[in-house]
């Protein structure tokens, strides 16, 4: 299969599964980034300028500005993949598991250690030299899945990551990417048309924030799972998407007799 057969196959599977899945992500995004919006919006909300400072430590400033951006930007997404990890993959009698259970199975401790330290990984390297940033960004992307699917410690999974990465660095960042792109272009519009019509006030940014993230948020973490299952399954895992959406039978036009 080429690479533009194989991406495009991916990226259908993507659409599919997020619409199948629609009502329990959904769900599970509003609970994740209705909290960690409001800590975005404080970041973006925060006015450096109004500092005072000399024009280098403006210059400092603002570059830690963009760090902290980046950052606050990625925390919740990859906690997010992780706990999407667990829906799709988790056996639970062909159902998906519900927010309590979800909330019961999700090893806090490592996700959000891994959360944290890839989002100032890829925030210092972006900052630094942007290409540092973006091998950071692909290489380590899968590490929250293989938190959840394969059960694994924080180092382990950033090495699991890397190892599930080699030989084909190009389709993921093809598939992340252009996924994060265009969340973060997403937010940032919607972020702006809250400004012009609500004004500057918090609340219209962290409404924008957690609305943006939870109708877009998905497509990342479906992406990033589905990849870790496939680059597990390629390398000699036996790891399947066990779970599938509930399904309601068809209607009866009469009552039986």
């Amino acid at each position: 299969m080429s690479r533009r057969a194989e991406l495009a196959s991916i990226y259908t599977r993507i659409g599919r599964t997020y619409i199948r899945w629609a009502p329990s992500l959904l769900l599970l995004a509003l609970a994740v980034f209705t909290p960690l919006g409001l800590v975005h919006a404080l970041t973006v909300h925060a006015e450096i300028g109004s500092l005072g400072l000399s024009n280098g430590l403006s210059l400092l400033a603002a570059a830690a500005a963009v760090l902290a951006l980046t950052a606050t930007g990625l925390i919740g997404e990859v906690f997010y993949a992780g706990a999407v990890a667990i829906s799709l993959t988790h056996p639970h009698e062909g159902k998906p598991p519900t927010l309590r259970e979800v909330a019961r199975m999700v090893n806090y401790g490592p996700l959000i250690a891994i959360d944290l330290l890839y989002g100032a990984l890829v925030a210092v390297g972006l900052v630094s030299f942007i290409v540092p940033g973006v091998l950071a960004f692909v290489w380590l992307g899968l590490a929250a899945p293989v938190v959840e699917i394969e059960h694994r410690g924080i180092r382990a999974a950033f090495r699991r990551s890397m190892r599930l990465v080699r030989g084909r660095f190009f389709l993921v960042a093809l598939v992340l990417i252009p996924i994060e792109i265009a969340g973060d272009l997403l937010t940032d519009l919607i972020t702006g048309i809250a400004h012009y019509l609500f004004g500057g006030s918090l609340f219209a940014g962290w409404a924008a924030d957690v609305l943006t993230n939870v109708a877009f948020t998905p497509f990342y973490a479906v992406a990033a799972v589905l990849l870790t299952v496939d680059l597990i399954r390629e390398k000699g895992g036996g790891v399947e998407l066990h779970s599938k959406p509930e399904r309601r039978p068809p209607a009866r036009a009469f009552p039986p007799g």
